[in-house]
């Protein structure tokens, strides 16, 4: 799915490249709030994500648009890439995005040398469950609601085995068991075979997570051309289409009404119906990627893509909402229409319920990283730079106020004996300084040591700017200019609402 930054309003004072000089500095304000350790990245979700017949969708954080002040419960935006795709009924979603853990804070100069630098943090993998191995080097995670639908498949399959093998008694559970877990085996398949398309094109894919009625992959990046988007897509189906295909040999040596032929022939129909939902041509499922790759390559144009794609996969939602509780119904679907009353009819109706609800969330996801992506190059850091006043280490913190309120700055940059910047003081902590005892706190107390992922360059935009955030989570970040001078300093909070507003923007 397509995605696109913003930019937050540019203040007058940016609209021109400066140099900073010890009375123009950037951004403190003299109201902070109190320190907290800086989270995630959060995803823009999608960021979108799209639904899997079994996933739930992801949420866009929302924001304010002004960047009046850090929030310290703010983080860079993830990559804008990072979305999601949830393609199958109990099958699989690829997904471009990725949430990650919390980042540990970093240390202050109220614990460490001014002059001692810290390394660059390496963003954390994210988890998403219990850890079953590494295919090609990709995490692969059950999530706990896994095993909720586990017991719900051994459940409904051990009532079918009774009908069809009475004689194995409570040992169908056992064998419906191994059902669950061979089915989810398969759609493990399907997600490899994503994975497999998008190492290939040499697209990192964060992790696999198997959950609630699907898989997903999540690809951090997006395909560079309709074709390799239409390729990423289809191997999906693909897989289980050539799974159904074997279960099928499997199948024909085996005595009808047996253990092993009632396994392999519920492998066979559940991929093939995991191959047909997901060929079916709307957003969050694999067809609506193959369809968006169609007209992305007649109109030249991803974003036009998503927009038919997402709204075909509305259409599709409001037609399983409607169309399958009637389906089952009228006993089309193989059972007997005088039958399908009572609990079976309101189970239907849920499924439906969950299944419309799961593809039309996808769908508008899919339309908001989209107008994401479309507005991505306007997140250039020079504009939402703040203005900084160096201080030196033993500034008092009223002091270093008073002087960044008389040069209009919002931020604070301590710097050494020859006016080299050290650190940042973060502006949620000044907050917890109360007035009073301002005049005797040093701003070094309060500060953060500039680590090497904590240098942006002015001249970042865009992706590339998200991307370097990412890398080295932080509040504040120091920005300079090519020739290595301080143009200001980057508030991870103003890259959030600029890139929350961004997503709001129609496209």
């Amino acid at each position: 799915m397509d995605e696109s930054g913003g930019s937050g309003q540019p203040r007058p004072d940016t609209d021109e490249p400066h140099r900073h000089q010890p009375d123009r500095t950037a951004p403190v304000s003299d109201s902070a709030r109190p320190d907290s350790t800086p989270p995630d990245p959060p995803t823009p979700e999608s960021a979108g994500t799209e639904p899997d017949p079994a996933g739930a969708a992801t949420e866009a954080r929302a924001g304010e648009d002004q960047p009046n002040g850090p929030d310290d419960t703010s983080r860079p935006p993830a990559h804008p890439d990072e979305q999601g795709i949830h393609d199958q009924p109990g099958g699989d979603r690829h997904d471009h995005s990725g949430a990650s853990d919390a980042h540990p804070a970093h240390r202050t100069l109220a614990h460490s040398a001014p002059g001692k630098k810290a390394g660059p943090q390496r963003t954390p993998e994210p988890r998403g469950g219990l850890l079953m191995g590494r295919p090609f080097g990709v995490p692969v995670y059950v999530a706990p609601s896994w095993f909720l639908v586990a017991a719900l498949i051994t459940w409904v399959f051990g009532g079918q085995l009774e009908r069809v093998l009475p004689e194995l008694g409570a040992a169908r559970y056992l064998v419906s068991l191994f059902f669950a877990v061979a089915f989810y085996a398969s759609v493990l398949v399907h997600e490899l075979a994503h994975t497999v398309a998008a190492l290939r094109y040499k697209l990192p894919v964060r992790r696999i997570q198997l959950q609630f009625f699907g898989g997903v992959s999540e690809i951090e990046k997006e395909a560079e051309t309709p074709g390799r988007e239409f390729v990423l897509a289809f191997v999906g189906p693909l897989l289980s289409l050539v799974l159904a295909g074997l279960f099928y040999l499997a199948l024909q040596p085996v005595e009808p009404g047996t253990v092993p032929g009632v396994l392999l022939a519920g492998l066979m129909i559940s991929n093939l119906i995991v191959a047909a939902f997901n060929l079916l041509p709307g957003l969050p499922l694999d067809g609506g990627r193959m369809l968006r790759a169609v007209v992305w390559k007649i109109t030249g144009r991803p974003m036009s893509g998503t927009v038919a794609a997402a709204w075909v996969g509305r259409a599709l939602a409001v037609s399983v909402l409607i169309g399958l509780p009637l389906l089952t119904q009228s006993g089309a679907l193989g059972r007997d229409a005088v039958d399908n009353v009572g609990m079976d009819t309101v189970m239907d109706a849920l499924l439906a319920a969950i299944l419309a609800a799961i593809i039309w969330t996808g769908a508008g996801n899919s339309l908001r990283v989209a107008r994401l992506r479309e507005h991505l190059p306007e997140l250039r850091a020079r504009a939402l730079t703040r203005r900084a006043v160096p201080v030196e280490s033993d500034t008092p913190l009223s002091e270093a106020l008073r002087r960044a309120n008389a040069a209009g700055a919002r931020a604070l940059v301590v710097v050494d004996a020859d006016g080299d910047p050290v650190s940042l003081v973060r502006e949620a902590a000044i907050v917890g300084v109360p007035e009073h005892r301002r005049p005797w706190v040093a701003v070094s107390g309060l500060a953060q040591d500039i680590a090497d992922g904590m240098r942006v360059s002015a001249e970042l935009a865009g992706e590339d700017l998200l991307e370097v955030l990412r890398a080295t989570p932080a509040t504040e970040y120091l920005v300079v200019e090519d020739t290595g001078e301080i143009y200001g300093v980057l508030s991870a909070a103003d890259v959030e609402r600029a890139f929350v507003k961004a997503m709001a923007r129609p496209a």
